[in-house]
């Protein structure tokens, strides 16, 4: 069975230790950009290799971009292949519970082509509450090498929104902007990591945590369905843009909206926080 959206812990159990399954542990703080491989290396699940969201998942930030421009993918590609993942590999990723930062790498491997990953449903969490086998400490580098891979993208150009396409979208009404950040944040009430508060103008706000339940686990299909119907009435997901502070999150709304049926959207990947470098763009608040 091919996993392409979600994965329970009880089907990685069943997964591990079979040839062809890259486990990729995307734990994250933006806050505290260490303390996610600190974790790591206290316990993961076995087998599982560390992706770092600054160093791994994203490119090194210029004067023109936001907090986590996507890799070229080439680079990306070879990152993939050193963590033992290649073109017919099952990818499970996960972090601390709820998603948002394993829905960034669940993303990117779609943009290279790549269709057979999931992001692990309640994450490390879930894993753990279900008494789940650990190991601490960093791969063997020796194995790590022998589980090299090649990985060739074959890359959906179209996934991706630069800001110059998006501002042409939004003057011809051909997008539907949706923003994944907190209500007060879009709201600009605060905002506690870019310099500018506020949001695009003309985006709406659907807060990524919508897709999950009190368990921090996604909500069923038809559920997710319903609330992203009430929040777009009408609304071709096809013409859906998702974005959020820096392009990570935004990746939760589009595998929500996967898991849904609802497929087609893309990826606003400088998102607010490049949108803002350039004063002479709008900002809207309230």
């Amino acid at each position: 069975m091919v996993f392409k959206t979600l994965i329970d812990a009880d089907s990685l159990q069943e997964l591990l230790g079979r040839p062809r399954l890259a486990v990729v542990d995307c734990r994250f703080d933006l806050m505290s950009p260490e303390a996610g491989r600190q974790a790591y290396l206290r316990a993961h699940i076995p087998g599982a290799r560390y992706a770092d969201l600054n160093r791994d998942l994203s490119a090194p930030v210029g004067p023109h971009t936001g907090r986590h421009p996507l890799p070229l993918p080439e680079v990306f590609a070879g990152r993939l292949g050193a963590m033992g993942i290649g073109n017919d590999t099952q990818v499970v990723a996960y972090d601390e519970a709820n998603g948002s930062i394993a829905a960034r790498l669940w993303w990117m491997l779609r943009w290279l082509g790549h269709d057979s990953v999931a992001v692990l449903d309640g994450g490390f969490k879930a894993w753990t509450a279900r008494g789940g086998p650990l190991q601490s400490g960093e791969a063997d580098p020796a194995a790590a090498e022998r589980a090299a891979r090649q990985f060739t993208p074959r890359v959906d150009a179209g996934s991706v929104v630069s800001t110059a396409e998006l501002e042409r979208a939004l003057q011809d009404l051909k997008a539907v902007l949706v923003d994944a950040r907190a209500q007060e944040r879009y709201a600009g009430a605060v905002e506690p990591i870019d310099p500018v508060a506020g949001h695009i103008p003309g985006a709406v706000n659907h807060p990524f945590p919508a897709n999950l339940g009190a368990d921090g686990r996604f909500l069923p299909a038809a559920e997710i369905k319903r609330r992203w119907e009430e929040r777009l009435p009408g609304a071709d997901p096809k013409n859906l843009v998702a974005m959020c502070g820096s392009g990570v999150t935004a990746c939760h709304n589009l595998l929500s909206l996967e898991v849904a049926g609802l497929t087609g959207g893309k990826l606003y990947a400088g998102s607010w926080s490049e949108w803002i470098r350039d004063p002479r763009r709008p900002v809207a608040r309230g």
